[in-house]
């Protein structure tokens, strides 16, 4: 009986599992981890909804979170290349380098859109290998969840099977919510509208929406109020039924393009926290849809 107690003591007193430790760059990725490590996993995201993720602060509290992490999640295409290479160098944190298993890229899964002809800094901020804002369209959370799931499971071999579980979980619940979001988006298949930054391009793919201008002459740069006189005048011709922007995009080019053009304005939450309804990736597509479809009235 004393060694049954003493056996009890001592399993009890050992360390419980630690969980993955997990930094991803933008909430749409700590969002889809979670989803697939529940509770094996410690998310964060380096960013928020209501951030450029091009345009990061490397702060200390932010390279001391990646000196901790496991596995760090991207998108990569450049997207974060103005900061995520300083908190990968300045962290220490041999795991989390590009090239070893704890980094992982999302965008070289998924088919790229916006490739460009030619690579000049006088086109704006334009990405080498396509536009990076891949998680517009449900679909490639469906690609980019298998990988991430192997990834996690090779990272975490003690959890592997835990990973395979989550991520076949995930993508039954998926399946069945993007075509019920299809089925709410048919009356936008077709529509024109404005975009502020081209972010939307695989948005506008998945429902089949027809972007005819957007208020940036190049990404990244500011409108002129010629440009912005261009837009509206496209705007009227194409028949345009609504300008979009992101939570984090500033509101007074897409608000002087409303006056102007009589347009509403629409604010997609971009990602996971974008707007109060964007809790999570389900959440976040039914908020993108509803919001869609209420401009439409």
């Amino acid at each position: 009986m004393r060694r049954m107690l003493m056996f009890l003591i001592a399993v009890l007193a050992l360390p419980a599992q630690a969980a993955l430790n997990v930094l991803a760059t933008v909430p749409e990725w700590a969002a889809l981890a979670q989803e697939i490590g529940g509770d094996k996993v410690r998310v964060s995201s380096a960013t928020t909804a209501l951030q450029d993720p091009h345009h990061i602060d490397a702060r200390p509290s932010l390279i001391a979170r990646a000196r901790n992490a496991d596995l760090l999640i991207a998108t990569g295409a450049e997207l974060e290349v103005g900061w995520l290479p300083v908190v990968q160098r300045e962290s220490g944190n041999p795991r989390i380098q590009s090239g070893q298993p704890g980094y992982f890229e999302a965008a070289g899964l998924v088919r790229m859109r916006d490739v460009p002809a030619r690579l000049d800094r006088a086109d704006g901020d334009v990405h080498a290998a396509g536009n990076p804002h891949i998680q517009t369209d449900p679909r490639n959370m469906l690609v980019v969840g298998e990988a991430l799931a192997a990834r996690m499971a090779l990272v975490d071999p003690a959890n592997a099977a835990a990973y395979r579980s989550g991520y076949a979980s995930f993508v039954e619940r998926w399946r069945a919510q993007i075509k019920r979001w299809e089925a709410q988006a048919a009356p936008l298949k077709g529509v024109a509208v404005v975009s502020q930054h081209q972010a939307w391009v695989y948005l506008y793919d998945w429902l089949g929406m027809r972007e005819v201008a957007t208020l940036e002459p190049k990404p990244g740069v500011d409108a002129s109020l010629a440009h912005l006189a261009r837009v509206r005048d496209q705007a009227q011709q194409s028949r345009s039924r609504m300008v979009i922007r992101a939570a984090y995009n500033s509101a007074r080019p897409a608000e002087w393009l409303a006056r102007e053009a009589k347009l509403p304005v629409v604010v997609l939450p971009f990602t996971v926290g974008g707007t109060p309804e964007a809790k999570d990736l389900g959440t976040l597509f039914d908020d993108t849809v509803a919001r869609l479809l209420q401009a439409l009235q």
